[in-house]
């Protein structure tokens, strides 16, 4: 009897990995790069690595479903796709907030699957999510006050840190979080993650409802905070603005990996082009 060309479970789904599927097909330099085989080459000895995971938030649905993941020192990497790709659930599955049912995730090579959120915190990983990331009846001083409650010896340097990011925050520092923008409130959230220094920052639509003055300054933001030496994970929406500042991207597909390559190279993929960016994209 001849192999079956698609694997599935229970539900009926799919199970067929990305570089299974493409097997009879010549790969793309991007999708061979998603594949299990090459990530487990270009992986090694990587700052952030996560292999093989399947995770959800519900029993018997797995959003995540055999995704591999790798963020080297220093890198800013983006992680693009449709909707209900799995973007959002990575990352979230990273910080340990979504269970893990297979697979590993391990920081400095040391395994860190599943760990606590304080944990995470504390080896220097800071996550800032896209809904409710600010104390609104807090200041912005004491917003990040409460981003060091783990070090406050550390207040004054941080702040100062912060400030010199995010210098709006330094002069409204005695006004309520609550009273800010959109954008304001983003670079708030963004402040407070990083008085722990972290070394890794995972950065969930950080441009998401933002007016488009805005966005471009969260961009800008974040390459800055990348040149001072933190490592960064970023989900957007905003595929083609997130491919322009990133050292390399994801596209992420019902739960896998579909594309990795450099953000100049996803851009220019005709492949990523005709599925993911959309003909605004193609015209540039």
């Amino acid at each position: 009897m001849s192999e079956p060309l698609f694997e599935v479970d229970e539900t009926g789904e799919d199970l067929t990995r990305a570089d299974t599927a493409s097997s009879a097909a010549e790969l793309s330099p991007a999708e061979k790069a998603a594949t299990r085989e090459e990530h487990l080459k270009l992986a090694e000895g990587a700052l952030v690595r996560a292999d093989d995971l399947v995770a959800g938030y519900v029993p018997g649905v797995n959003i995540l479903r055999g995704c591999d993941f790798y963020l080297q020192d220093g890198e800013l990497v983006g992680i693009i796709g449709p909707n209900g790709a799995g973007k959002s659930t990575l990352l979230k599955t990273l910080f340990g907030l979504i269970p893990v049912r297979s697979g590993a995730v391990t920081l400095r090579g040391e395994t860190i699957t599943s760990a606590p959120a304080h944990k995470l915190v504390q080896l220097g990983v800071g996550y800032v999510p896209q809904n409710n990331n600010v104390f609104p009846a807090l200041t912005i001083e004491e917003n990040m006050q409460m981003g060091v409650y783990l070090r406050p010896k550390t207040f004054k340097d941080r702040f100062d840190y912060v400030i010199d990011l995010f210098p709006l925050l330094g002069e409204r520092r005695k006004g309520k979080a609550g009273s800010l923008s959109g954008g304001e409130r983003q670079m708030v959230a963004m402040g407070r993650a990083l008085m722990m220094d972290p070394s890794v920052l995972l950065l969930d639509e950080p441009s998401a409802g933002l007016s488009p003055a805005y966005q471009d300054e969260v961009f800008i933001r974040c390459r800055r905070i990348n040149a001072t030496g933190v490592s960064i994970i970023m989900v957007e929406q905003n595929a083609r603005r997130c491919l322009q500042i990133c050292d390399r991207g994801y596209v992420l597909d019902q739960g896998r990996n579909a594309y990795t390559d450099t953000g100049k190279s996803l851009m220019n993929d005709p492949k990523v082009i005709e599925l993911y960016l959309g003909t605004l994209a193609k015209a540039q």
